[in-house]
């Protein structure tokens, strides 16, 4: 639930910074010519062609950003609050294990954020039960923790793929008025057509350019959780170490 709120601040906070027009409140730019509007002009410049291409399909299109980019920022401060040092952590379990203190190798394991600590209280939990069944407990919460970081991924692959449909379907629409126009006036007249072409290509700037962005973040997600999920396997090894040497040491 907190997640799901988290996301809609965000697209409230960009919606607010990057597309006032629709804030409430706030008057959007199909207001007279003699209407100031005091904006930097790279901002009003972005507001005018958010408007000239069809403010109905580029919507679409910012909002499938503001999604998308939530979803983003949501998995990047998941992934980096799941990274700790994994080193110190085995250091101190090791330690207090090696002095016999299984409880309160535990509470630190416990105490300590991310996927490593979670499968290492697992670990230690089941410390009286057959190495067999340790290993399969271990192998069976890894694959429930990359589960965690790997969730909400196919969000983010679904608004990269939707941000170019929408403008190619927005380059569409705007080739079907240029046509419209051509009939209508039974002339091809670059004047008549224009406004139909501006459409058709501003809508697929936007698509393409939205799907990069989210693309390099999506890439750098997978970057992330590729990194984690190789250091837990690295540290899984080095817990069922420790586990076969403290149950040899006191014969459990």
């Amino acid at each position: 639930m907190k997640r799901i709120l988290l996301i809609f601040l965000f697209v409230s906070v960009f919606t607010n910074i990057f597309f006032p027009c629709f804030s409430l409140g706030q008057a959007p730019d199909f207001l007279p010519e003699n209407t100031i509007i005091n904006e930097d002009s790279v901002h009003q410049e972005i507001k005018t062609k958010f408007i000239e291409g069809s403010a109905f399909f580029m919507s679409f299109i910012a909002f499938t950003f503001i999604f998308g980019l939530a979803f983003c920022l949501e998995r990047i401060i998941y992934l980096n609050l799941s990274q700790v040092n994994t080193r110190k952590l085995l250091s101190d379990v090791e330690t207090q294990l090696n002095t016999g203190n299984l409880e309160e190798a535990k509470a630190i394991a416990q105490n300590t954020r991310g996927p490593v600590a979670s499968i290492c209280y697992q670990a230690l939990d089941r410390i009286d039960e057959t190495i067999e069944v340790i290993d399969k407990s271990v192998i069976s919460y890894g694959s429930v923790q990359v589960g965690l970081l790997e969730k909400n991924l196919s969000w983010i692959t679904l608004f990269i793929a939707a941000a170019p449909s929408l403008g190619f379907l927005g380059t569409v629409i705007g080739m079907i008025q240029s046509f419209d126009k051509i009939q209508e006036f039974g002339d091809i007249n670059p004047t008549i057509v224009a406004g139909g072409m501006k459409v058709a290509l501003i809508t697929t700037v936007g698509g393409l350019v939205v799907a990069l962005v989210l693309q390099f973040f999506y890439n750098y997600i997978l970057n992330k959780v590729e990194g984690i999920t190789g250091q837990m396997e690295d540290d899984s090894i080095g817990i069922m170490d420790m586990v076969i040497k403290y149950k040899k040491t006191n014969k459990r």
